[in-house]
C-alpha cells in the first residue's frame, strides 16, 4: 500500500473441465505472476479448481477428493507469497455441498464463503448440485485441507490496509446482494468469483450492475469471472473480469481471450473511507446493520511485497472536466443549470433587468452567456440584459473590442462607464500615489466596477449577476466587497479549467459566425484581472496564472484537498503522476508542482474570510466553496499541520 491505495488482481486462467491437477497449476501460475505485480490481493473465479461446468460429476466423489487435494497443493505453493488468493472450490459439509470461495494466505486457509443466492433458473441448475448459504447458522466450522477452518456467508477479512468481503456470481445480482450487508459491516472491497456465462447485450449489464453497486456501497468491487476451457456444450465462457471503484471502472479483461489474463489496478481505500465519513446517508444505513447478526472477522497475516509500488491507474489531471464526447454533454447540462437556475432567481425578485459587468474576459462571457440563456427560457426580450463594459488603466484593446462585440452580437444593452476619473478622484482623497501600483491602486478599481454594478441595478430595477468562479473562490482570487460579491453568481462552482471549455462549447453549438468569432478568440485571451496598465505595444502584462500559479494544478489540487480530504503528500504524489507528461495536459516538474501545492494551502486556508460571506449562486458539480452548501471552514483555522506535511516533501528538493 502507498498513499491509501492497495493494488488488487483479478485472474482468469484457462481451465480444464475436472481436471483440478491442470487447473491448479495454472491458478499457481497466476498467484505467482500477480505476486510479482505486486498485488496484494487476487481473485480468481468460481469454481476455478474443478471448473464451473462439472455439472453432475459434482457428485462424484472423486472430483471433491481431488479438489481438496489440489487446495492443500495451493496452499502449500502460498508458503512463498506475498499475495492472498481467492479461489472457488466445492465444499462438503453435513452431507450437502456448498459452492465456496477459500482465502488463502501463507499456507492456511482463512475462511471458507459459500455462494448465497444458487440460481436455478433457464440455462442454470445449481440447486441440483449445490446449497444455499442460508441453511448455515452462526459460526459453523469445517474440517478442511487439514485444518478447522470457518464456514459461512458473513465473514470479513482484514489486512493491515484494508477489509473485504466476498459474494460469489449470482449473489451480485440479487435485490439485496450480500455485499450489501457486507460493506456496512465495514468491508471495504468486495471480491466476487463469478462463473457467468455470456449472451448478447449482458456484459454491459453487468458492467452497469458492478458500476452501480460499488457506487451504492462507495466500496471498491474485483469481479473474476471464467474464461477459456469452460464447458461449451451449452454455455459459451468470455472470460469477464472488472475491477471498479465507486462506480468508476478502472480495468477490465479482454473478453473472449483464449489465453489467460490478470487484470491489475489500485483501489484507494482511504479515498473510499473519506466518501464514506463524509456521506451521511451511508452512515445512517449503518443503523439497520445492527439488526443483522455480526460478521465473523478474519485477521489475514501482516505482510509486506518486495515490489515496488506503481501507480497502473491514470490519474487525470483535469478532474473537472471530462474528454470526448462527454465533455459536449457536461457543457450542455451546466449551462442548463446555470441558467435554469438564475431564471429562478429573476422571476423570484421580480427583475426588470440583469446587470452583467462585461471585462471581454472569461468568467464574465460565461456569465453573460448564462444570462442570455436564462432570458430565453423567460422568453423575455434579450435589452433586458446590461452589459456594462468599465475600461480602467488596465483594460486592452483586444479584451474592450472582445466586450462591445460580443454584446452587440448578442443584442443585449451596452453601457460604457468609464472608472478612471473617479478612481483618480478616490486615490486622490487617500492620497494615493497613482504611479504605485500596489493592492490598493488594483482593488480601488474593482470595488469601484463594483459601485457601479450595484447602483446600476438599483437605477434599473434589476439585480447584478456575479462572474467569479469557483477556482477564485479557493485561492481568495477577488477583491473583498469588490468583484467578490454579486447578487447572485452563476459561476460559483464552476473551476477555471471548465470555464474555458464552456465558453468553446457556446461557440460551437449556441453562437452565430459573428460570436463564435469573439468568442473563441476570448477563450484565446490570457486571464488578467487587467488592474495594471498594459505594456508600450498594448499588451496585458499582469497574467494570474504567473502570480498565483497554473489553474489546471490549482483545480487539480482544489478537487482532491476538497472532494476527498487529502493530505497535501498525496495530493503532491497524485499531482507528480498526473502532470508527468503520459497524459493529456501539460508536463511539470515535481518542484514547480511543489511550488503552487504550497502557494494553493496557503492562500486557501487565508482567504477563507471571503467564501464566509459569499453570494448565493448554484451548485452545478461535485464540488462547492458555499458556506450553506458543502465547505464551512473557520475563517481563521490554522494551516501549520498542512503547511508541516508540505515540508516533509519539500526536503527533498
Amino acid at each position: 500500500m502507498q498513499n491509501g491505495f492497495i493494488k488488487v488482481a483479478a485472474g482468469i486462467p484457462s481451465v480444464s473441465v475436472s481436471d483440478c491437477a491442470y487447473n491448479i497449476r495454472q491458478i499457481e501460475n497466476m498467484m505467482a505472476r500477480a505476486d510479482g505485480m505486486g498485488a496484494e490481493i487476487i481473485c480468481l473465479p468460481e469454481l476455478c479448481i474443478t471448473a464451473y461446468t462439472c455439472q453432475d460429476l459434482f457428485r462424484q466423489q472423486l472430483l471433491l477428493d481431488e479438489a481438496e487435494a489440489s487446495l492443500l497443493k495451493l496452499m502449500e505453493f502460498s508458503l512463498g507469497l506475498n499475495i492472498t488468493a481467492l479461489v472457488g472450490v466445492p465444499i462438503s459439509f453435513e452431507n450437502k455441498l456448498f459452492n465456496c470461495a477459500a482465502v488463502i494466505q501463507k499456507g492456511k486457509i482463512y475462511g471458507l464463503v459459500p455462494k448465497t443466492y444458487l440460481p436455478n433458473y433457464m440455462e442454470f441448475y445449481e440447486q441440483r448440485w449445490f446449497t444455499s448459504a442460508q441453511v448455515l447458522g452462526e459460526g459453523r466450522e469445517v474440517h478442511f485441507c487439514g485444518q478447522t477452518v470457518p464456514l459461512g456467508s458473513r465473514q470479513l477479512f482484514t489486512t493491515s490496509h484494508c477489509t473485504f468481503g466476498i459474494e460469489i456470481c449470482e449473489d451480485l445480482w440479487a435485490p439485496i446482494p450480500p455485499s450489501s450487508h457486507l460493506a456496512l459491516s465495514g468491508a471495504d472491497i468486495i471480491f466476487n468469483l463469478s462463473a457467468s456465462n455470456e449472451l448478447i447485450g449482458k456484459n454491459d449489464y453487468l458492467r452497469s450492475l458492478i458500476a452501480n453497486q460499488s457506487a451504492r456501497l462507495i466500496a471498491g468491487y474485483v469481479y473474476a469471472g471464467s474464461g477459456y476451457g469452460e464447458s461449451t456444450q451449452d454455455l459459451v465462457f468470455s472470460g469477464r473480469a472488472f475491477i471498479c471503484e465507486n462506480g468508476h471502472m478502472l480495468a477490465e479483461a479482454e473478453r473472449f481471450s483464449m489465453t489467460e489474463q490478470i487484470v491489475c489496478s489500485e483501489i484507494d481505500v482511504e479515498r473510499l473511507r473519506m466518501e464514506r465519513k463524509v456521506n451521511t446517508t451511508y452512515t445512517a444505513a449503518l443503523s439497520s446493520q445492527s439488526q443483522s447478526a455480526p460478521c465473523r472477522i478474519a485477521e489475514l497475516e501482516a505482510v509486506s511485497t518486495h515490489v515496488p509500488f506503481t501507480l497502473t491507474r491514470r490519474v487525470d489531471p483535469h478532474p473537472f472536466v471530462p474528454s470526448g464526447s462527454d465533455l459536449d454533454e457536461r457543457c450542455a447540462e451546466i449551462l442548463s443549470m446555470q441558467s435554469q437556475a438564475l431564471a429562478r432567481r429573476i422571476e423570484h425578485t421580480h427583475a426588470k433587468t440583469a446587470i452583467v459587468g462585461i471585462s471581454g474576459g472569461l468568467d464574465s462571457t460565461l456569465a453573460l452567456l448564462v444570462t442570455v440563456h436564462a432570458f430565453d427560457l423567460l422568453k423575455r426580450d434579450r435589452r433586458g440584459i446590461v452589459g456594462i463594459t468599465m475600461p480602467g488603466f488596465g483594460t486592452t484593446d483586444r479584451t474592450y473590442t472582445n466586450a462591445v462585440n460580443l454584446m452587440k452580437e448578442l443584442g443585449v444593452t451596452i453601457r460604457e462607464i468609464s472608472i478612471a476619473d473617479a478612481v483618480t478622484l478616490h486615490f486622490r482623497d487617500l492620497a494615493h500615489d497613482i504611479n504605485n501600483h500596489d493592492l490598493t491602486y488594483e482593488n480601488a478599481q474593482a470595488r469601484e466596477r463594483t459601485q457601479i454594478l450595484m447602483d446600476a441595478a438599483g437605477q434599473m430595477e434589476g439585480f447584478v449577476v456575479g462572474t467569479g468562479d469557483l477556482s477564485e473562490l479557493a485561492l481568495g482570487w477577488a477583491t473583498y466587497n469588490g468583484d467578490h460579491m454579486s447578487m447572485y453568481g452563476v459561476n460559483a462552482s464552476i473551476p477555471k479549467t471548465l470555464v474555458r471549455h464552456l465558453v468553446r462549447w457556446a461557440a460551437d453549438n449556441m453562437a452565430d459566425e459573428a460570436s463564435r468569432t469573439t468568442l473563441l478568440d476570448i477563450a484565446d485571451t490570457p486571464i488578467s484581472p487587467e488592474l495594471i496598465p498594459a505594456d508600450e505595444e498594448g499588451n496585458i502584462i499582469q497574467i494570474t496564472e504567473d502570480l498565483v500559479g497554473p489553474y489546471e494544478l490549482h483545480d487539480f489540487f482544489l478537487y482532491h484537498t476538497l472532494r476527498f480530504g487529502f493530505r497535501p503528500s498525496k495530493v503532491f504524489w497524485l499531482a507528480c503522476r498526473a502532470f508527468d507528461g503520459s497524459t493529456s495536459g501539460t508536463a511539470y516538474a515535481p518542484e514547480v508542482i511543489y511550488k503552487w501545492l504550497r502557494v494553493f494551502y496557503r492562500r486557501f486556508f487565508s482567504q477563507q474570510f471571503k467564501r464566509s460571506c459569499m453570494p448565493d449562486g448554484p451548485k452545478v458539480g461535485s464540488c462547492s466553496l458555499s458556506p450553506r452548501g458543502d465547505w464551512r471552514m473557520p475563517s481563521d483555522a490554522s494551516s501549520e499541520a498542512w503547511m508541516r506535511d508540505l515540508d516533509a516533501i519539500g526536503d527533498a528538493f
